[in-house]
C-alpha cells in the first residue's frame, strides 16, 4: 500500500513541472515568461509544504498511522520546487553573480526572508536522511524540524511582499496556512486534555 501510495506522489510532485514544460513547450509561459516560472516554482513549494504539514492532522483524523512514512518524501518534494525556485532567481535575475545575491539579501527584505526559508528548508532536506535523524539523536531532530513551522510562515511573507500591490493570492495561501494551525492546535489541546494521541512532532 505504501509503495504504491509512493509511486503515486512521485506522478503527482512531477506533474506541475511536466505542466511547465508543456507551457513552455507551447510558448505559453505569459509575457514575462521568468517571472512566470519563478512565482510558479514557488508556490508549488509551499503548497507542497503545507500537504507535508496536513499530514499529522490527516493521521489523527483517519488513524491512518502508515500515513507518517509518506512525510519524508513529499516534504523533499518541496525542497525540489523550492531549489528549482531558487535557481531559476538565480540564473535569470542574477546571472549567478552571487555577490548581487548578497546585496539583494541585505538590501530587498522579500529576499531576506525567502533566503532564510530556504536555508531552514534544505537543514530539514539534509538532515531527513535515517542515518542523520540517528547520528543526531531523536530529540535533537525533532528540535531541528520544528522548523517545519517556520518556513511556510515564511514563505508566505516572502510571497506576499514579493507582490507589492495584487496580494488577494497570498492572502488565500495565508489563510490556509491558518487553517492548518488551528487545525493542529485543537488537535494537540485534545490530546493534552487526554482526547486522542498526544501531538507528535511534525
Amino acid at each position: 500500500m505504501i509503495r504504491r501510495l509512493k509511486v503515486v506522489i512521485w506522478i503527482a510532485a512531477f506533474a506541475p513541472l511536466a505542466w511547465l514544460v508543456r507551457d513552455g513547450l507551447r510558448d505559453d509561459l505569459t509575457a514575462d515568461p521568468v517571472k512566470y516560472i519563478t512565482h510558479f516554482t514557488g508556490r508549488t513549494a509551499l503548497i507542497i509544504l503545507f500537504i507535508t504539514l496536513s499530514i499529522t492532522p490527516i493521521r489523527r483524523l483517519t488513524g491512518w498511522n502508515g500515513i507518517v512514512r509518506l512525510r519524508r518524501l513529499v516534504g523533499l518534494f518541496s525542497f525540489f520546487y523550492a531549489v528549482i525556485h531558487l535557481l531559476i532567481y538565480l540564473a535569470f535575475d542574477r546571472g549567478f553573480v552571487f555577490t548581487e545575491l548578497g546585496e539583494d539579501i541585505v538590501k530587498r527584505p522579500y529576499i531576506t526572508i525567502g533566503f532564510t526559508a530556504w536555508l531552514m528548508l534544505f537543514t530539514l532536506a539534509v538532515t531527513s536522511p535515517l542515518a542523520v535523524v540517528r547520528r543526531l539523536g531523536g530529540k535533537r531532530w525533532r528540535a531541528i524540524h520544528r522548523l517545519v513551522y517556520v518556513i511556510p510562515v515564511l514563505g508566505v511573507i516572502h510571497f506576499t511582499w514579493a507582490q507589492k500591490k495584487d496580494i488577494r493570492l497570498p492572502l488565500v495561501y495565508a489563510a490556509v496556512l491558518g487553517g492548518i494551525f488551528a487545525v493542529r492546535m485543537v488537535q494537540w489541546a485534545a490530546g493534552r486534555a487526554g482526547v486522542g494521541d498526544p501531538a507528535r512532532s511534525s
